[in-house]
């Protein structure tokens, strides 16, 4: 089986306002044809550093993947960089140069001259057509290695591999296939599954096991390899089956689906609706619960009771029951899942009610207690949560025990 090593470049990716998703979706694609990703590396835009690393991958990969890099601004320094390590002068390519300038013309816009830049490639070089850009891609066969450049923007990227890359790179898996699989685990901490599932996977080299949590949720990542799909398959069965029968209930994915695309296929297929009320999540769990298409069958409405007034005028909270037990109680928590239920007549009703912080806890109440109320025809009740983190973390780990409780409750 052949292996890969991925490079993303640019310093935004250095930033905490950009992430690098490419590279995720270059691992699933590497993955699917039975090749593997040894390494993924993210570089800023130095000239120096993108030198010694690619230098380090040609050493050890026999396929390196770029992105990024490929614009027409100074910064762009992929190309040059590239041609220094390959020992090939960038040489212009009419045609090339010719196409960038009709795109821009197409639009009505005149080309600047430095996009002329995205018509030099390395000699001997291969130029990938790039449909949804200006930036072609290059392959470069340097020796048993193949060197592939693509441009940063996924729109782009994403295409030009699978029209031009993904067919060149099918042979080199050879008769080795990868398969994965993904469980997703609520209700539980990361040490707590490994504690019950270690005796279970360490068995195996084949498949792999990874554990990590998500900030709200663990995931445990099976790869198998073997000749065929079919025989991946079947080591994925025996170990993953295994592992579902320890954990239960508590597994609520078998694919990689998300907490709100389960609940939602499950309020579907039963025919329930749901509603919800908020008020230390701020509509989250509403967004969440909308975010997966088709959710008009079974969501209804949410309301967003921040304030205690809003608590009694849109969800029929009593005040004294505020007054006596607190806005952060099980009894308003269970108050609020059963009103809204009420308003919308919903077969379920959902209350979140928190102390998201920083500021507002006490010692009888610190930053971090959630109470979540559920409501249906036949039962009321409630979980109390102390979630940790800052303000966000709480709100979302909120969200997710909320959508964990209504699975446990009514969808199981």
């Amino acid at each position: 089986m052949s292996h890969a090593e991925i490079i993303a470049i640019g310093s935004e990716l250095l930033t905490p306002f950009r992430s690098d998703t490419n590279s995720l979706w270059l691992t699933a694609e590497l993955n699917a044809l039975g090749i593997a990703v040894r390494r993924k590396t993210v570089v800023g835009d130095d000239e120096l550093f993108l030198e010694e690393t690619l230098r380090d991958a040609l050493r050890n990969s026999p396929v390196v993947i770029t992105t990024g890099g490929l614009g027409p601004t100074e910064d762009d320094i992929t190309r040059k960089v590239v041609a220094r390590v390959t020992q090939r002068p960038l040489v212009l390519q009419p045609e090339l140069l010719d196409r960038i300038r009709h795109q821009f013309e197409s639009r009505g816009l005149k080309m600047a001259p430095n996009n002329e830049r995205q018509a030099l490639v390395p000699r001997d070089a291969e130029a990938l057509r790039n449909e949804y850009g200006t930036a072609p891609g290059i392959v470069i066969a340097e020796g048993d290695r193949l060197l592939i450049l693509l441009p940063g923007p996924p729109r782009e990227m994403r295409p030009m591999f699978t029209t031009h890359v993904r067919p060149r790179l099918a042979p080199l898996a050879g008769s080795t296939r990868l398969r994965t699989r993904t469980l997703r685990v609520a209700g539980m901490g990361e040490s707590q599954v490994d504690d019950l599932i270690a005796p279970i996977y360490t068995r195996y080299t084949n498949p792999t096991t990874t554990i990590l949590f998500n900030n709200t949720e663990v995931e445990l990542h099976f790869t198998a390899s073997a000749p065929s799909d079919a025989e991946a398959e079947a080591l994925l069965d025996e170990v993953v089956g295994q592992v579902e029968q320890v954990l239960g209930v508590n597994v609520f994915s078998h694919c990689g689906e998300t907490l709100e695309q389960i609940v939602g296929l499950r309020l579907t297929l039963k025919g329930y609706t749901i509603a919800t009320a908020e008020s230390c999540t701020g509509g989250l769990l509403s967004k969440r619960l909308t975010d997966v298409p088709g959710s008009s069958k079974y969501f209804l409405e949410g309301v967003i009771a921040y304030a205690n007034e809003a608590k009694t005028r849109r969800l029929g909270v009593p005040a004294e029951l505020i007054a006596e037990h607190g806005a952060v109680s099980a009894e308003v928590a269970e108050a609020m899942a059963a009103g809204v239920k009420a308003r919308a007549g919903t077969t379920i009703g959902v209350g979140i009610t928190g102390i998201a912080g920083p500021d507002g806890g006490t010692d009888e109440k610190p930053v971090g207690l959630v109470y979540v109320g559920v409501a249906g025809d036949f039962i009321v009740t409630h979980r109390k949560f102390i979630l940790p983190g800052d303000r966000d973390r709480i709100r979302h780990l909120a969200s997710q025990v909320a959508l964990d409780l209504v699975r446990r409750t009514f969808l199981l």
